[in-house]
């Protein structure tokens, strides 16, 4: 960011240059790059919740863009980023062979619960469902790929593990166990689509979904849906830069009902997020054929589509940095790789902060009949 002052308010004055330019609120986080030489494919992700993130905001002489390493500030401040509001209670869960995080917002609930979803990275991943209890939602954080019963015996979880944590969450003496979401990115979609529709034991009162499809095999569950993808791995497509490219995988969307879950049979609201410039799901193409499904069907009253154009598959909480790119581990085979995930940095930052607010406000009048929540809600994201 370049200034043309020492004293500045980044909501009122002009960057005239560096990662961002304009006047963005926000720009100095949502901009962040790794430091120059830094290994390739990185990405930022906050691991423990429980300390805050620490942002060092410095100024320096002059019209810098690098080499600030070398160079003394003239003026630094620390910015802490907590995902976690004051008395919210994290809580780990491995009852009944889950791998789990369960976080309470502060107060006495009970509260409406979230079963909070990732994609095909696997791992316990809690800044959203922590940020989600900041904002009085009950939310469980829920491994299912690299979870401890597979990492045990070799074998991928089934529709059962999904319905075990639906349950737990469901029973838990300070959540109102009919008032529950699923709230997925990526492969969680695919996972949230079919129990929402066919579950008998998961009874939503809505999800939403971001960068997903319905496109799947109608039976099995999380092995047999990696298998389908993997069988079109032949339209697996490289950027110049050789970056991974899948959106193709699952295009064009199939006609066969067999390889779609029955949207026509859900009947939850639904919210579908998605990237128009996402280069590793087809999820705009995906979205465009479940509002005909549900059009057809005479359910699509049940549906909310936010769609953003120049943004890519990584939908993230708000402010989160953009990276058009990373390494991406496959959870299956352990394969590093170099993926493209696509969106432009102003226009992906600007969709992750307004679907965030319309994601929270979907959830209050779903989950809380429209009242406001009696917990702490975080202004700074």
């Amino acid at each position: 960011m370049v200034l043309k002052s020492l004293y500045f308010t980044v909501s009122q004055d002009t960057s005239l240059g560096g990662t961002y330019s304009g006047v963005e609120a926000m720009g100095l986080l949502w901009s962040l790059r790794p430091v120059p030489g830094s290994k390739p494919g990185l990405r930022l992700r906050k691991k423990n919740v429980q300390t805050p993130m620490e942002v060092t905001i410095s100024v320096y002489q002059g019209h810098q863009t690098e080499g600030f390493v070398d160079q003394v500030p003239l003026a630094s401040v620390l910015v802490e980023r907590w995902y976690m509001a004051p008395g919210v209670r994290r809580i780990p869960i491995t009852e009944e062979g889950l791998t789990a995080t369960l976080f309470l917002p502060a107060g006495p609930g009970p509260f409406p619960g979230v079963l909070d979803l990732w994609g095909g990275g696997g791992q316990l991943v809690e800044y959203r469902a922590a940020l989600l209890a900041s904002h009085g939602f009950a939310s469980l954080a829920l491994d299912y790929l690299t979870c401890k019963i597979t990492l045990e015996t070799g074998k991928m979880v089934d529709n059962q593990y999904f319905e075990t944590a639906y349950r737990v969450l469901q029973q838990h003496p300070q959540v109102l166990g009919s008032r529950i979401a699923m709230l997925a990115l990526s492969l969680g979609t695919s996972i949230t689509l079919r129990m929402a529709v066919n579950s008998q034991v998961i009874k939503l009162r809505c999800a939403v979904c971001i960068g997903g499809s319905h496109v799947q095999p109608s039976d099995g569950s999380v092995k047999e849906i990696l298998t389908y993808f993997n069988r079109n791995g032949s339209k697996t497509r490289f950027s110049e830069k050789n970056e991974v490219i899948w959106r193709d995988l699952l295009l064009p969307i199939t006609t066969d009902p067999s390889f779609k879950v029955d949207m026509g049979r859900l009947q939850c609201p639904l919210m579908l997020v998605v990237g128009e410039d996402d280069q590793n799901w087809a999820a705009y193409d995906s979205a465009m054929d479940i509002k005909e499904m549900m059009e057809r069907a005479g359910n699509s009253h049940l549906l909310t589509i936010l769609s953003y154009p120049k943004t890519g598959h990584l939908i993230e909480p708000p402010y989160t940095p953009h990276f058009r790119a990373s390494i991406f581990r496959k959870a299956d085979t352990h394969e590093k790789i170099m993926v493209l995930w696509g969106g432009q940095t102003v226009e992906h930052s600007h969709a992750q902060e307004d679907a965030w607010k319309k994601m929270l406000v979907f959830l209050r009048e779903n989950l809380y009949g429209g009242t406001n929540p009696g917990a702490t809600l975080l202004s700074h994201l």
